[in-house]
């Protein structure tokens, strides 16, 4: 087909005609038959029209401007925009800027397409992928999006990301609804269930139900999960409870009057202190609950100067303000584990070690837990059950053995053996595929993935790691020889330093450790949490909004993949 048609499309009212996707001119194609279509007018029409198109300089500009669009959430009738206009004119007055229809019918597509290919390449360098998934429907058009975002390690053992798809979910959030389109994901990519390790998603019963009738491996994201444990132990002694709705009745006044939050300002400058806003909880976010108690502990003077001179809705009593004190204070290795586990290098691996250190400390007594026994009592009850399996399962705990930060220090006496054990076996198995593998190689080479052709408190946590880090394992039954041996002599050597990236370890000791080194790049693969799938859609509420809500599902989805997967391409 000719490049011409790069510009232009047939008339879907006559066939005879093709219309301008710069300028939207219906043009002749040069006969009223088939037979007599030829492209002479269309050619003439871009020399005459839209020199541009054949002019390099020209060729970058379009291609910046589409660049500009997806990375900086412009809405694609920027082009039309009277200030950008003038800008552009001043930049490069012979200029002619493109129609927003033909930014959007040709320049998004073959951007979209071309960073595209060059993710499938990156996916190349890898034979077990992990995925966070998550579901997210706009407040201001009818659309709902579910994610497929990767994660995997290269040879090098360098971490590798890439946002897959944003796909428009239609109708309701079924299991069977779920399970057709995340398939229809991973066909469009070329990507197997069998190189699918772990997909870690929400605790919600459909998308639960989805992953296993897809016979997808999945976790729960972490971050998720200590959300309802916390939520559990924080309203289960009614003192606390108490006190906490008496703390949403303060922050509420301040937040619904401007005159009331003045006033808070002004005390604090009297005081010397720093103007700081109070926090507004969220129910969605129980460390939002720990930080509007920080931020009312932080006030406390202020808020004292306050009610003698103004009224509030309520006030904190002296029991109240030193159980919310005591409640933060139980509250704060939660909340560091919550951000570690919903960073952007956060592991499976880290799972175990986390829960550990948190029973570990709330099991331990102190003259502090007057009034908040309860309290920490249902936290503790709360975390093992939300947590029951975390050491049982092999996702979590074979990764955590191969994280040279923790490997088997951090297990109870009685799973620590079980699970060394079926990592032996693993590898067993792992030695015997490959061994098979290479015999398979020399008849015919392995498949690539296919891409389908397409249109278009911290020192309290600190020390018990450290703790557990230098305890002793219990003694193991010695190993077979083979690929085994590695094991034995990889977890004879003490932990790295718990601030270390495992991932740098293995780049060292992958030579040393082969065997070893190949089952960590597929188990240090998976992250702890949905996070980077929550990420996603905090982009995606910025590109459909109220300015853009006739947006299509599908061009949203391609704007929001150029925005998150374009910065990989600038080393090329």
């Amino acid at each position: 087909m000719s490049a011409v048609w790069n510009y232009f499309k047939v008339n879907e009212d006559d066939k005879t005609k093709a219309d301008c996707k710069l300028c939207s001119a219906k043009l002749s194609r040069g006969g009223s038959k088939g037979s007599a279509f030829n492209t002479s007018n269309l050619i003439k029409h871009l020399k005459s029209q839209h020199d541009n198109e054949d002019n390099p300089r020209a060729v970058k500009i379009t291609q910046a401007i589409i660049k500009y669009i997806a990375l900086s959430d412009q809405p694609l009738s920027e082009v039309e925009n009277v200030g950008f206009l003038c800008l552009l004119h001043v930049l490069e007055p012979r200029y002619d800027v493109p129609s927003r229809r033909y930014m959007t019918d040709t320049e998004l597509p073959k951007l979209h397409d071309s960073v595209k290919k060059h993710i499938h390449s990156l996916l190349q360098t890898s034979s077990a992928f992990s995925f966070t998934t998550d579901i997210w429907t706009s407040s201001v058009s009818p659309v709902s999006l579910i994610s497929l975002t990767s994660q995997w390690i290269d040879e090098s053992f360098t971490p590798q990301r890439a946002i897959l798809h944003a796909k428009q979910l239609r109708g309701s959030h079924t299991s069977q609804a779920i399970v057709h389109v995340f398939e229809e994901m991973l066909q469009t990519w070329g990507i197997p269930k069998t190189l699918v390790h772990v997909v870690l998603r929400d605790n919600a019963k459909n998308m639960i139900k989805a992953m296993n009738d897809a016979g997808l491996p999945s976790l729960p994201c972490v971050a998720h999960t200590l959300q309802l444990a916390v939520h559990e132990g924080l309203l289960a002694q009614r003192s606390i409870a108490d006190a906490i709705a008496v703390g949403q009745k303060i922050v509420g006044h301040f937040k619904h009057s401007a005159l009331a939050y003045s006033r808070l300002e002004d005390i604090q400058g009297q005081l010397n202190q720093p103007i700081k806003r109070l926090q507004q909880d969220v129910q969605t976010r129980w460390n939002s609950t720990y930080y509007m108690l920080q931020s009312l502990i932080e006030q406390k003077r202020v808020l004292g100067v306050y009610v003698s001179e103004h009224e509030l809705p309520d006030c904190l009593t002296a029991h109240q303000w030193a159980l919310m004190e005591k409640t933060v204070a139980i509250l704060a290795p939660f909340e560091e584990l919550t951000k570690k586990v919903s960073s952007y290098d956060a592991l499976a691996s880290d799972v175990i070690p986390a829960v550990t250190v948190l029973v570990r400390l709330l099991n331990r007594k102190t003259d502090e837990d007057h009034g908040v026994k309860t309290m920490k009592a249902t936290l503790l009850a709360a975390v093992k059950k939300r947590f029951s399996d975390v050491e049982t399962n092999p996702l979590y705990f074979i990764s955590t053995i191969l994280d040279p930060r923790y490997k088997d220090r951090f297990f109870s006496n009685n799973t620590a053996p079980e699970a060394k054990l079926h990592l032996k076996q693993e590898l067993q198995m792992m030695s015997r595929a490959e061994a098979e593998g290479s015999r398979a190689e020399a008849a015919e080479p392995p498949a690539k993935l296919f891409l389908k052709a397409q249109a278009s408190t911290s020192s309290s946590l600190d020390t018990v790691f450290e703790e557990i880090a230098k305890e002793q394992p219990q003694a193991a039954q010695p190993l077979a020889a083979g690929a085994a041996i590695e094991l034995d002599t990889y977890l004879g050597e003490a932990p790295s330093p718990r601030e270390d990236s495992p991932l740098k370890y293995w780049g060292v000791n992958k030579i040393r450790f082969p065997t070893l080194a190949k089952m960590a790049r597929k188990y240090l693969s998976a992250p702890c949490s949905s996070v980077e799938s929550e990420r996603l859609f905090s982009s995606v509420s910025h590109i459909i909004d109220e300015n853009r809500n006739r947006l299509t599902a599908d061009n949203a989805e391609k704007l929001l993949f150029l925005k998150k997967n374009l910065p990989l391409t600038f080393s090329k």
